[in-house]
């Protein structure tokens, strides 16, 4: 089989993240998320990492060029010569004229979920302020009645940016900037129901997967 190259789109909220954990999983190809990459450079002091870091703490966009450049150096290791899966990349235009550049992604998923389910799942989130552990009010994993990290037994607190004016702001964003992406790669895409179970989602994408798959094997 060629090489395999998918990318997940989707709302703040979708379980991009955790669908592209399982699709990974099944396939076994690597889950590129950036935002992974910029923590990993920062943390690593390298010379992307030296530039991204001071972008990051003020709290502006890393520019697309340099975005791509980080992406760049990741998918030319020797664990993405049969293919990769991108987390949320790219976010903009931009990103996918870099993009289409350098790669041809062979399917784009996009989990599809309302506004109102997205705020209803990150207003709902908490995390650990001690070990960093995510829990949910309203989706697994649940704390308990106390509120307090299994782990650590310390209070579970919301993050600033999972307030709701906070979640509404950055849904905006996705409808005004990453949205577009979804005509921008018409002939790729595949849009699935993110308000169903996390098992039903990650049938739905592998289904969909295994067709592209299997027509991958015919060409060859």
């Amino acid at each position: 089989m060629s090489k395999l190259i998918i990318c997940l789109l989707g709302p703040q909220g979708s379980g991009k993240g955790t669908q592209a954990k399982i699709l990974s999983q099944k396939l076994n190809l690597p889950h590129i998320s950036v935002g992974d990459l910029f923590r990993l450079a920062i943390e690593s002091n390298t010379e992307l990492g030296r530039q991204v870091g001071p972008i990051i703490n003020s709290g502006k966009l890393v520019p697309d060029e340099i975005a791509f450049n980080l992406l760049k150096e990741r998918v030319a290791n020797l664990d993405c010569s049969g293919g990769f899966i991108l987390d949320g990349y790219p976010r903009t235009i931009k990103q996918a004229e870099l993009l289409d550049q350098s790669v041809k992604l062979d399917k784009v998923v996009v989990i599809e979920i309302s506004d109102a389910e997205a705020v209803k799942r990150l207003t709902s989130r908490r995390h650990c302020p001690r070990c960093g552990a995510i829990y949910n009010l309203y989706t697994l994993p649940k704390p308990h009645e106390d509120e307090l990290c299994d782990k650590c037994k310390v209070k579970l607190v919301q993050r600033v940016d999972d307030t709701e004016t906070a979640v509404r702001e950055r849904l905006q964003q996705y409808h005004a900037i990453t949205e577009p992406l979804i005509k921008h790669y018409q002939g790729q895409a595949v849009k699935i129901n993110g308000e169903q179970t996390i098992e039903q989602v990650a049938a739905d994408i592998a289904k969909s997967v295994g067709r592209l798959q299997l027509n991958q094997m015919l060409d060859n």
